[in-house]
């Protein structure tokens, strides 16, 4: 008669079975869920600007213009001066051409901030 010894081993089949089965779960899930989803508030009539923006563009080649006329940085901060000192309310707008350097848009935005034009924006073309 042999004697039965005790096994020292753990069987961990069913452990991996149990993660297995967690595995499949969390992978079926994930994709349901929609975690980061910010609902924005409405945009109502009442938050239209009073008057039309200064809209200056910024060409392919980095030209600045105003109503179609190329102006330097410096004559443009005597313009945009002159523009709000008849309208202070009135915001500046930049329409950058996509294919202008990132760079390029920054910079004429720098220099606005330092020659306080506190409402300046981008334009954007919506979809």
């Amino acid at each position: 008669m042999r004697k039965r010894r005790m096994m020292d081993q753990i069987n961990v089949v069913p452990y991996i079975d149990v993660m297995l089965v967690l595995l499949v779960i969390f992978m079926v899930t994930a994709p349901m869920t929609n975690p980061g989803v910010v609902e924005l508030p409405k945009v109502g009539q009442s938050l239209k600007q009073k008057s039309n923006p200064i809209v200056i563009s910024v060409k392919k080649n980095s030209k600045i213009e105003v109503n179609g006329k190329t102006y330097k940085k410096d004559s443009l901060l005597v313009l945009l001066k002159q523009k709000l000192e008849k309208n202070p309310a009135q915001s500046i707008v930049i329409a950058a051409d996509e294919k202008v350097k990132y760079g390029a848009v920054i910079s004429l935005m720098d220099l606005l901030k330092q020659n306080e034009f506190n409402k300046v924006g981008l334009l954007l073309k919506p979809e």
